[in-house]
Parts: structure tokens; C-alpha cells; sequence
């Protein structure tokens, strides 16, 4: 995502509007974007991640919680593919401060609305993220 596209998209995230889209849309977004979007949002509130990050992170979950962005989330199937595009793209920026803490809380969270999912099912996000 571009700087541009970030300060643009910045301005679209707030926590709140973040927690409303998931509770929303958790089940229609499916378990990866919802993944991937969790590793940014907890990724976001660790204090070791810094401010650069932070701000792609924003940028990108900004994105995410846009009406405005190049497949409308409203089409079925297609309208979570750009999503969850620029969520992996932002996830391989900062995956460095995506440490088993972060991914402890998003799979706790993950089990709210996807109680019998299997790891399979999101295991190419997790690659996507620092293994270290």
C-alpha cells in the first residue's frame, strides 16, 4: 500500500469500526481475512511494534473497514479478495512483530466465530508471518 493510500485509509479505522465489521462480517469474510486481519489488530496494540508499522497497520485496517475500496465487500466471494490481498501485503511488512503472543490472542478470538475451524484452514496467513 502506498503512503498515499495509507494516509487515505488512515482516516477510516477506529477501533470500534474495526470490532463492528468482524461482528458483522466475520462469516461472509471467511476465517483468512478475519485472520489476517486480527495478526494486524493485535500486532497494532503491542507496545514493542513501532510507529511506522503501526501506521501501515492502520492504513491497512483502515482499508479494510472502508466501503470505498476496489471490490466492494457487498459482491459474494469476490469482495473480500482485495482485502484480504492488502492484509497479507501489510502482514509480510510488519510480520517481525508478529510474535506468538499476537498469535495466541487471534486464535482465541478465532475460535468465537470459527469454533470448528482447523489450523488448515488459515495455515497459508501464518506463513505469511515471522517464525521466529
Amino acid at each position: 500500500m502506498s503512503n498515499d493510500c495509507q494516509s487515505r485509509f488512515s482516516y477510516q479505522y477506529s477501533e470500534n469500526l474495526f470490532w463492528d465489521k468482524l461482528q458483522k462480517y466475520a462469516r461472509s469474510a471467511g476465517i483468512k481475512v478475519i485472520y489476517a486481519g486480527l495478526l494486524l489488530y493485535y500486532a497494532l496494540r503491542e507496545s514493542k511494534t513501532p510507529s511506522w508499522a503501526k501506521g501501515v497497520i492502520i492504513g491497512t485496517l483502515g482499508y479494510f473497514i472502508s466501503p470505498l475500496d476496489a471490490i466492494p465487500d457487498v459482491l459474494a466471494v469476490a469482495g473480500y479478495t482485495d482485502d484480504l490481498g492488502v492484509l497479507v501485503l501489510a502482514l509480510a511488512t510488519v510480520a517481525m512483530y508478529i510474535d506468538s503472543d499476537v498469535k495466541v490472542k487471534v486464535r482465541e478470538k478465532i475460535r468465537v466465530w470459527f469454533p470448528n475451524a482447523a489450523e488448515e484452514e488459515f495455515s497459508d496467513i501464518v506463513l505469511c508471518t515471522w517464525q521466529g
